[in-house]
């Protein structure tokens, strides 16, 4: 192959368009189930637990939110498109054998996401974590808190997410400050571009964090991130844990400094021991995101059309790593 293959050409053997069945495999009985009678393609069940069922498997679908290393089963089948569940791809180019495509799942967790992300707000804002304590305590303890209308909110990161959250949060009154990588101007205004945003982070009642885990948004969310943010505010986390230094965000919400929502964390499970569990003004859940009673149907979705793609010799959505190029 060229090192540069010319655009919308498929890096795959071309034979792959002419047999009369591609070969799929689902992790998940349920998957499977959804994947039932797809046109052009007899789907297997491979929950990458083990040595590949069979030689030859063109499109694969690894477990959702499982160890990255088990993608090694990969070098036991031929394969080259490997179909991920998550937005998410941190440690997937480590652990995918060479010459293999990579998808994300752009377009599936989103709206889930974006409704978890408002959830936390509402929990801390509105003190919903703490009534629900007091129910299971049998306890009538009405409380005075903030409304959520007329709060300044800074959603950094503007991808499919951000952009999601920024949309259901227009609806509750509030004023929304976007950060991305780049600044710029579209029909809702300023977008900020990172680096840029300090004075915003001294101005907003809330924080969002939205942003892929890449090398340069590891450790954004410091102690120095964190003490321009103004006291009492709320830093809601749905991006990945190593976005923030936990032992920064501990310091800052164990002193009553400001308060945390998060979905994500640096070690998960989060230990039994962890002071995130103790601390007042903390909210956790537990990386449930994208995990909805919708997602499957949703990747299934993604699947077909990957097929469809695939048959006629086309480049699949939502590439993020192509190990083809330069073959």
């Amino acid at each position: 192959m060229t090192s540069n293959p010319p655009p919308h050409a498929a890096p795959w053997d071309e034979s792959v368009s002419g047999r009369p069945d591609l070969v799929v495999s689902a992790p998940t009985e349920s998957l499977l189930d959804r994947l039932r009678g797809l046109p052009g393609a007899d789907v297997i069940l491979w929950g990458l637990d083990g040595p590949a069922p069979c030689p030859t498997i063109d499109l694969v679908v690894p477990p959702y939110m499982r160890d990255r290393s088990l993608l090694g089963w990969l070098e036991t089948t031929k394969t080259r498109v490997v179909q991920g569940q998550e937005i998410g791809y941190d440690g997937v180019r480590d652990m995918l054998p060479e010459g293999l495509i990579y998808c994300n799942a752009a377009g599936v967790h989103e709206s889930s996401t974006a409704e978890l992300a408002i959830g936390l707000i509402l929990s801390s804002v509105r003190g919903l974590a703490r009534f629900a304590i007091k129910q299971h305590l049998h306890e009538w303890a009405p409380a005075s808190h903030r409304t959520l209308a007329g709060q300044r909110v800074v959603v950094i990161g503007q991808g499919g997410v951000g952009r999601a959250i920024v949309d259901r949060l227009r609806v509750f009154d509030v004023e929304i400050d976007r950060v991305a990588t780049r600044r710029r101007v579209d029909k809702h205004g300023v977008v900020t571009a990172m680096g840029e945003h300090v004075r915003q982070l001294g101005e907003a009642d809330i924080v969002v964090l939205a942003v892929p885990f890449t090398s340069s948004t590891a450790g954004l969310v410091d102690d120095s991130f964190l003490s321009s943010m103004k006291d009492g505010a709320l830093l809601v986390n749905v991006a990945r844990g190593s976005v923030v230094d936990t032992d920064a965000l501990v310091d800052h919400v164990s002193r009553g400094r400001i308060r945390a929502a998060v979905d994500v964390v640096d070690t998960e499970p989060l230990p039994v021991a962890h002071p995130f569990w103790s601390l007042p003004g903390m909210v956790i859940t537990p990386h449930v995101g994208g995990m909805t009673d919708g997602m499957e149907d949703r990747v299934a979705l993604l699947v077909r059309e990957q097929v469809r793609l695939i048959r006629v010799n086309a480049v699949p959505r939502n590439v993020v790593i192509d190990g083809t190029v330069g073959q």
